[in-house]
């Protein structure tokens, strides 16, 4: 997967003066989104948070959860304004990247199958399908399962 940075997109770690931008972005992107407060869970319980800034303001952020050898994408989310221009493919190799730093052997995640953009911009780095967890994510008529995937890392020596 080649993913270069977004013309003058900045990745930075986030901070807790970020989180009511990074909350907006969700409720923009998403209609069941996180709370602002597990996304401040997310920097207490010391997960890899990183925000990507474009003329100032984030327009993106990324969570990985790393231990144990393995990686867990918990989100990847650019706002609604700034999707279809390459940032959610650059965040994920980052993401990508600290999970090889961090020597996981392997990275997990998780996506609703009606999110079909994610899953094929997954799909293209390199993801597989490896299970389905049912009623997973509240839906607007009930619940709607999530596709389990899958990703077997290389360590960071071999995957430059």
């Amino acid at each position: 997967m080649v993913a270069v940075a977004p013309l003058e997109a900045n990745l930075r770690p986030m901070a807790y003066n970020d989180l009511s931008a990074v909350a907006n972005i969700e409720a923009a992107a998403y209609e069941f989104p996180w709370s602002r407060a597990i996304f401040k869970s997310c920097l207490d319980n010391g997960h890899h948070c990183w925000v990507l800034e474009q003329g100032g303001a984030i327009i993106g952020y990324g969570i990985l959860s790393v231990g144990a050898g393995e990686a867990h994408v918990l989100n990847v989310c650019v706002a609604p304004l700034h999707q279809g221009r390459g940032h959610g493919a650059y965040l994920l190799k980052r993401l990508l990247d600290l999970a090889r730093w961090q020597r996981a052997a392997r990275v997990f995640l998780e996506v609703r199958p009606s999110n079909e953009l994610a899953h094929a911009m997954y799909e293209r780095a390199g993801f597989n399908e490896i299970g389905r967890r049912p009623n997973y994510y509240p839906a607007r008529r009930g619940r709607e399962d999530a596709i389990v995937m899958a990703m077997e890392l290389l360590p960071p020596e071999a995957a430059e």
